[in-house]
């Protein structure tokens, strides 16, 4: 059923149906204690980086590199509007990963600078902190889309084969997969499970205001842009550059026009970083009650 079209509901509204709908919308978790994003911290901390290391992704392929933690990372457009999907795991332990549904909770449907990347549970803990965005400028549009969003899973062979009957086998997901097999040396089955749902890099994304599907629309991003991260702890990553080139037209084809992705790595000068340290896992200690 289309919720946007009630006349086609098979149940008569109650009496007061107004009245629930008209409840107030209250946000799930009070961030405000959340510790605070130390903007001076990390911009005193980029005056000094050097660049140290640079993976450039193929089109319709992915690649993986390491981010030392105390290091920055950044996704750069270098030859057209190109989407990138990107996966993180603690580089020592696969277990702890990207976790994008508590990301989106903690801020918001699209991320920008002084977010957090923070890893799945048990762990829960910043993994990476956006230090720059160059298409904050962006915002949200007319269509209520706005750039990088925790919304969005990853193009995925099934879902390909589901819709269209065919496999197709440079999809986000399957990119994902050769790249960390390749990376730890692991078979295909094994790396596929540490697969996760990412973070996609430049997406320009939203829902539809009728229907509340989630739509994509032509990334803004132009050679130069660049979304920038600082590891807080070692990290492994992968990024794929989307066989939807700029997800303005298609998905999950060869038809597309599509573009590389390079990653930069940089690490600031000794001393640069204070008395920062890696922040440790949760808290919390697993009794559940019992």
């Amino acid at each position: 059923m289309n919720r946007s079209d009630i006349s086609n509901a098979q149940n008569t509204p109650p009496t007061d149906a107004q009245q629930r709908r008209a409840a107030k919308p209250v946000i799930c978790y009070d961030v405000d204690c959340l510790p605070a994003y130390d903007a001076q911290l990390y911009q005193q901390a980029r005056q000094t980086m050097e660049k140290v290391a640079e993976v450039m992704v193929a089109p319709r392929d992915a690649a993986s590199f390491h981010v030392p933690a105390g290091h920055f990372c950044r996704i750069v457009s270098v030859e057209g509007p190109q989407v990138g999907d990107l996966n993180l795991w603690n580089a020592t332990d696969l277990s702890e990963r990207f976790y994008s549904g508590k990301t989106r909770q903690l801020h918001a449907s699209h991320v920008t600078t002084g977010d957090r990347l923070w890893s799945n549970l048990p762990n829960l803990r910043p993994l990476a902190t956006i230090t720059h965005d160059t298409l904050d400028w962006y915002g949200w549009d007319a269509d209520g889309a706005g750039i990088h969003d925790v919304i969005g899973t990853r193009c995925d062979p099934y879902t390909n084969n589901l819709l269209k009957g065919l496999d197709y086998h440079h999809c986000c997901h399957s990119n994902l997969t050769r790249a960390l097999a390749k990376h730890q040396a692991l078979p295909l089955s094994e790396a596929e499970a540490h697969v996760h749902d990412v973070l996609n890099v430049f997406m320009c994304t939203g829902f539809t205001r009728d229907t509340h599907q989630y739509f994509m629309k032509a990334s803004p991003v132009r050679p130069g842009d660049f979304i920038e991260f600082f590891a807080e702890i070692d990290l492994l990553g992968a990024l794929s550059a989307c066989p939807g080139g700029d997800c303005g037209s298609s998905h999950s084809d060869d038809s597309t026009p599509c573009y590389p992705l390079l990653v930069e790595i940089y690490q600031p000068a000794e001393g640069a970083l204070c008395d920062w340290q890696s922040p440790p896992t949760n808290g919390y200690r697993g009794q559940h009650g019992l």
